[in-house]
């Protein structure tokens, strides 16, 4: 009986493909994602019945065939009744309320239907038993065997589709009717927002010493506006293509359009190098954040009191200049140790060392979680971002308010406790700044979802103007509250935390957030590098455990050995972001400009010596990074 089922289905299927006066009925299997799981969805329709004119008793006795043979229960499963009572509007497939005990011979009672937004699933053994049939039909061929997935010219409209969950709940999918699912326009303008807010944050007040501070808020302001315009232009590219329906282009598609394959593997190449950059970055940070959580823990369990052998300031705040050391120590300040057990203590720093140890006590958390084939469960943690971020205002805040303001001004020379106002290594602020506002591969992707598309450049621009005041509010005040006296403002880290003591419980705070926050975000990042790269190469995102790992312990070992030999993170981010600013932010966007108007006959004089203006910023911004 089985083989006989299994033949007049793949025989129904195969006559689907011909103008036959009847069409019979099939299932498709989708994957379709709702709260981050992946149900295994079949979708039941049926096509129009037979023609006017044509007799249907043909199709009503396949059906009862069908259905008296389906099963060998003493009642069939699915009900073909349908009671007075129901509302069809309810139901995910819609036909003419007159019309549905003809047309509807696998019926599901409308309280099996439950909605997407409802509290609780209901599972009902009416909606299970559907279950159950479609198990059924997934079942009489192999998973290879294509022979039962209905041909495109009956697929039912995006807006007929109805989930059926493995525990049996009936679900209508509304996020495929028009608005539904679409982000307004404040959404959007947080999410750009959040996204452009990543690690560089911690790196501000370092570059904005570099370049000397009123230089370094002008520069934070006209890089704001620049790599604004180039992400307009990156929004606009796909508009030029008047030729071909570009609507679900991303921005490397546009790429490969205008400069074929060399388009293709220098923005993977770009976007692997911004990838990698920031898990490079990622690493150093962590093993940083994790040193200094471990040390404040142990001296707080150990009932350890040390003052680290640094510069720092007296008084209930601290802070301190950890590239001064030995010589420069003053008088007042001494290692003062008091502890039980000195041994405990020694072996702790031997065993806990932030260049020696940390790092690779890292490959045994971060290693494992590399290897997912999906990072689904990472993404539910995307909201710590914005937290961390949230949170390194108030901290900031607080800080000044405690410290107060601390600014002299002399323009072009250096004083023992400032630096001058212009300075010469003002690109490394530029260097930082490029991946600081860099989300020029992404941002199509993002305004996709913007409910009202008119107002995509709009909210663009709101979202990269709160970005520049973010960078200018943390820049600016902890450059301004950093006490000099008696400290120098040279004294400023790469990464502003370091320049508070382990023991600071605000700072041991903002560790601690960014330290989880990191963790879930790192094995998005190498999810993100390994389908760029082995998808391109093999053609699949995970073509084998081997190949996965291979590729995750180079990213890993190149992590460990930044963190063990070069813990600059300002360094390593304005080397990457000036690298992959070059293509995507500088250069890509500013030739797709001249080249659309060249073909259109509207290229002037103006566009085309502004446009390679930008191309030689780009480029002597990451020439300039060799030099300083």
């Amino acid at each position: 009986m089985e083989r006989v089922l299994s033949l007049l289905h793949k025989t129904a299927l195969i006559l689907s493909h011909f103008p036959l006066p009847c069409q019979f009925f099939y299932f498709y299997k989708l994957n379709v994602t709702r709260s981050a799981k992946s149900w295994s969805v079949f979708v039941m329709w049926k096509t129009e019945t037979c023609h006017q004119g044509q007799n249907s008793s043909d199709l009503r006795d396949f059906r009862k065939f069908h259905l008296s043979n389906m099963d060998d229960d003493s009642r069939p499963l699915l009900i073909s009744e349908v009671n007075d009572e129901v509302d069809p509007q309810v139901l995910n497939i819609q036909f003419e309320a007159a019309d549905v005990r003809s047309k509807r011979p696998f019926y599901v009672e409308p309280v099996n239907i439950i909605n997407v937004t409802s509290d609780t699933p209901r599972v009902t053994d009416h909606a299970s038993a559907m279950n159950k049939r479609i198990h059924y039909y997934r079942r009489l061929t192999s998973p290879s065997d294509r022979a039962l997935i209905a041909p495109d010219h009956v697929l039912p409209a995006p807006e007929d589709l109805c989930v059926y969950s493995p525990l049996g709940s009936a679900f209508r999918v509304e996020c495929f009717t028009d608005g539904y699912g679409k982000n307004t326009s404040l959404v959007t303008i947080f999410m750009i927002w959040n996204t452009m807010m990543g690690t560089s944050i911690l790196s501000i007040p370092w570059a904005v010493k570099q370049a000397g501070f009123t230089t370094g808020i002008c520069i934070i302001i006209l890089m704001g506006l620049l790599t604004l315009y180039c992400c307009y232009r990156v929004v606009k590219s796909r508009t030029m293509i008047s030729s071909l329906d570009t609507t679900n282009w991303e921005f490397p598609d546009v790429c490969k359009h205008y400069f074929g394959s060399f388009g293709q593997w220098s923005g993977l190449l770009f976007s692997l190098v911004s990838l990698i950059g920031a898990m490079i970055v990622y690493w150093v940070l962590m093993s940083n954040f994790l040193f200094n959580t471990g040390k404040f823990i142990f001296n707080f369990v150990h009932h350890v009191n040390i003052t680290d052998d640094v510069l720092s300031t007296n008084g209930t705040n601290p802070v301190i200049c950890p590239e001064a050391r030995g010589d420069s120590q003053p008088d007042n300040h001494t290692i003062e140790v008091f502890s039980a057990n000195n041994t405990d203590f020694q072996q702790f720093e031997k065993w806990w060392n932030k260049s020696r140890t940390v790092p690779f006590y890292l490959v045994g958390l971060l290693l494992p979680l590399l290897n997912f084939k999906s990072p689904s469960f990472f993404a539910k943690f995307n909201m710590l971002g914005t937290v961390s971020v949230l949170y390194l205002v108030f901290f900031v805040t607080l800080k000044t308010i405690q410290l107060g303001f601390h600014l002299e001004f002399h323009w072009f020379t250096s004083t023992e406790f400032f630096v001058p106002e212009v300075r010469i290594h003002f690109p490394q602020l530029t260097g930082v700044l490029t991946l600081a506002f860099f989300i020029h591969n992404c941002v199509i992707t993002l305004l996709k979802n913007n409910k009202n598309q008119e107002n995509n450049v709009r909210d663009l621009s709101i979202a990269y103007f709160l970005v520049m005041l973010t960078y200018l509010y943390i820049g600016v005040l902890v450059f301004a509250s950093f006490p000099s006296p008696p400290l120098s403002k040279e004294c400023i880290e790469q990464n502003f935390l370091d320049n508070f003591p382990s023991s600071d419980i605000l700072s041991f705070i903002g560790r601690m957030f960014l330290l989880f926050q990191m963790m879930t975000v790192y094995p998005l990042l190498g999810y993100l590098a390994r389908v760029q790269l082995l998808g391109f190469i093999f053609g699949n995102t995970y073509p084998g455990i081997f190949h996965v790992l291979v590729f995750n312990l180079i990213i890993v070992g190149a992590g460990v050995s930044m963190a063990c030999f070069y813990p600059n993170i300002g360094g390593i981010i304005r080397y990457s972001g000036a690298a992959c600013g070059l293509a995507f932010v500088f250069v890509y966007p500013s030739l797709i400009h001249i080249i659309s108007l060249y073909n259109e006959e509207r290229l002037t004089w103006p566009a085309l010596i502004v446009h390679a203006f930008i191309i030689m910023l780009g480029l002597a911004n990451l020439v300039a990074q060799f030099f300083m």
